[in-house]
């Protein structure tokens, strides 16, 4: 336990020296500001107060932010010491890679927590002062905080194993972006392709859900728009965060961390410095 957070200590170290927290607080900060400004409208017409629509729009946000937030982190973690020599350094030490890799994915998950935290808190102080009754939306919130960290470990795992498998930054970060745009645009284009020409058929009705939660970035939005009836309405998609159960998107939203964290801890395994 003491090599682990040795390892996190080490790596939360590089990414202050690297500006990484500094970078992606501002981010977080900004964006949400942003989103917080867009929806400054009267909600009354919506059946829902002024947290629950900068939720609905906060976890739009997420969906293609924390991801990537993630992987811009990850994408260099291994390949990235393997290039600079210092993986073969550490491996010296008496520090199994899997305690190695639960350190740096430790660090980064803190880093990501503290902007997202700065990010949501202050569009939540933006919603709170601006309506006195948009408190009620504050468990939706902490549901969209805790449901944001597990995505962004989810792409962590990625992100660690992309970059072990290439052992080259400059391809892991051509991957990991690739990936990014398949999984959190294409993907639902894809589907929304399907649908159209299943026109309703066997694809819709019994494909269509399953794909849907089995990609970690849908089921995160799901959940977080089903489980609250006020942030379904804000998002206008409350027929279609009601046609799949919220417990299985958080089934998958649970589950993706552990697997991409294993695959990324296999690959790490073979990797020669």
């Amino acid at each position: 336990m003491n090599r682990i957070l040795a390892s996190s200590r080490t790596e939360f170290v590089i990414a202050l020296r690297n500006r990484w927290i500094t970078i992606s607080v501002v981010m977080m900060v900004l964006f949400s500001l942003v989103l917080s400004a867009a929806g400054s409208a009267p909600t009354g017409a919506l059946g829902a107060d002024k947290l629950s629509v900068t939720v609905a729009s906060l976890t739009s946000l997420a969906v293609y932010l924390v991801p990537l937030v993630a992987l811009l982190m990850s994408f260099d973690a291994i390949a990235g010491e393997i290039e600079r020599g210092t993986l073969s350094l550490v491996l010296t030490y008496p520090v199994a890679r899997g305690e190695l890799l639960l350190g740096k994915f430790i660090a980064h998950l803190a880093i990501l927590a503290i902007a997202v935290a700065a990010g949501y808190g202050i569009a939540a102080l933006t919603a709170v002062v601006s309506d006195t009754n948009a408190l009620v939306g504050l468990p939706a919130l902490l549901r969209l905080f805790w449901s944001s960290i597990l995505l962004g470990a989810t792409f962590l795992g990625i992100g660690y194993g992309i970059s072990a498998f290439s052992r080259r930054p400059g391809a892991a970060a051509g991957l990991v972006i690739g990936l990014w745009l398949v999984l959190i645009v294409l993907y639902d284009l894809g589907l929304l392709a399907a649908i159209v020409a299943d026109d309703g058929g066997a694809f819709t009705t019994g494909y269509f859900p399953w794909l849907l939660i089995g990609n970690p970035a849908d089921a995160f939005r799901i959940y977080n728009l089903a489980m609250s009836e006020a942030t379904a309405a804000a998002a206008g998609l409350t027929g279609a965060a009601n046609s799949i159960p919220p417990l299985y998107a958080l089934i998958s939203i649970a589950v993706w961390p552990v697997i991409a964290t294993t695959l990324a801890w296999a690959t790490f395994r073979k990797v020669t410095p």
